[in-house]
């Protein structure tokens, strides 16, 4: 029986793209601070590995076109890591011998402008959301507020999801406020599986949570069209109660959104954000 040949590779040309990419880019384009006595063009190896969550050595390899055969998940990461917008991630899945992701509402894949503006919010709670409220990037605030939403696998990784499912995402919040987010989660849930259909990411999560009775509930209501709050409130472990205004932007491509979180100036929230840049958030698990 022949052998069946496995993606085909073209080492020269993708080594060649990655480290065009990389001198490319300035510290400032992915949130790195400048250092006084730089010369390198564009990023070092070092940063660019740290970024994409490899070695210097494995991207050192890539870059010399001598590497492994990077995995489609090592990909993901690299065009991430490199700020890549969707046709050069698909370029670099091609080059790498391997079909790219699908686009659209299931695509993990956040868009250069967003990461961008993420990056620049060093001081303040921001994170990129999907439709699903699935957290695919936070900023350092972000992660001390919200919790560090890399450590989510699953369906957990949806606050829909863990709303319903783990009472310590529903305790981030005051309990006045408690059943009248359940409605609100229902309802995004309901207009999602109508959007996107019965075989969608949606309809799955509707059908894991539809023994729980607090979920049936609320989704037996069967409402549409509610909207969250203007204000959002918190209850933090280390740093308290937070009442906190949610900007978001939004990228109609695929589906995500940019959740950036701020306090009226010389409020006692305004305060307690500023304390919790200095003392971390411990293992807030919300979103």
């Amino acid at each position: 029986m022949a052998r069946k040949a496995g993606p085909v590779i073209d080492r020269p040309a993708l080594a060649d793209f990655l480290r065009r990419r990389r001198t490319s880019l300035q510290p400032e384009d992915v949130g790195l601070t400048r250092g006084a006595r730089r010369r390198t063009a564009g990023l070092r190896r070092e940063e660019v590995a740290a970024l994409c969550h490899m070695s210097a050595d494995y991207w050192a390899r890539l870059e010399r076109g001598t590497g492994p055969h990077p995995s489609e998940q090592m990909l993901s990461s690299i065009a991430q890591g490199l700020h890549l917008t969707l046709d050069e991630r698909d370029h670099v899945f091609r080059l790498a011998g391997h079909r790219p992701p699908v686009r659209g509402s299931d695509g993990e894949h956040v868009a250069p402008g967003l990461l961008r503006v993420l990056d620049r919010l060093v001081d303040t709670p921001a994170e990129i959301v999907t439709e699903l409220g699935e957290t695919l990037r936070q900023s350092p605030l972000g992660t001390a507020l919200l919790g560090d939403a890399s450590r989510r696998r699953g369906p957990a990784r949806s606050l829909g999801y863990r709303w319903f499912t783990d009472e310590e995402a529903r305790a981030a919040y005051p309990e006045d406020e408690q059943h009248q987010l359940s409605r609100l989660y229902a309802s995004g849930l309901r207009e999602l599986v109508a959007l996107r259909g019965p075989g969608s990411r949606a309809a799955g999560l509707v059908d894991l949570l539809i023994d729980d009775e607090r979920f049936r509930r609320v989704w037996e209501a069967h409402e549409v069209g509610l909207r969250p709050p203007d204000v959002k409130r918190f209850r933090h472990p280390v740093v308290g109660a937070l009442e906190l205004s949610c900007q978001t932007l939004v990228d109609p491509d695929q589906s995500h959104r940019l959740l950036v979180y701020t306090a009226a100036p010389g409020s006692a929230s305004h305060d307690a954000l500023q304390l919790l840049a200095v003392v971390g958030g411990g293992q807030f698990a919300t979103s």
